[in-house]
């Protein structure tokens, strides 16, 4: 039990902070701690890799779905790099999909703040343009 820390201190060592643990745990993305005699929550250093893997999977994007589909492999302990795989290959597609629409956005706001004078003019086609 020594090496089991409270939530607050796997908080600090993740650089995360409770209540996202909380919510991680709610959501059951974290397994549920063990606890201390006194009802503390106790984080053991299997769960500190976990959490620190749910927090690199959000930053690399991962949606909850997917980081739920990633721990249901890792947790049967009989995944495949292939599965691990086709996970990550339908994120980068989604990421793709999501990159051009934001050029997409980007070239239609564009022309649509070109058409603006910047001016101090009580008309601005810009209002007008998002208005239709």
């Amino acid at each position: 039990m020594s090496h089991m820390i409270k939530r607050g201190a796997l908080a600090e060592a993740t650089g995360s902070n409770i209540e996202t643990i909380r919510y991680y745990e709610k959501i059951g993305l974290l397994h549920e701690p063990d606890r201390s005699a006194s009802g503390h929550r106790l984080y053991s250093r299997d769960d500190q890799k976990r959490l620190g893997f749910v927090l690199r999977c959000r930053e690399l994007g991962f949606s909850i779905a997917e980081l739920r589909e990633l721990l249901g492999l890792v947790d049967t302990k009989d995944y495949t790099c292939a599965e691990v795989l086709a996970v990550t290959t339908q994120h980068i597609e989604d990421i793709a999909k999501k990159i051009a629409d934001l050029k997409r956005l980007k070239r239609t706001l564009d022309r649509m703040s070109a058409e603006c004078s910047g001016e101090a003019v009580p008309d601005c086609p810009l209002v007008e343009a998002l208005f239709e």
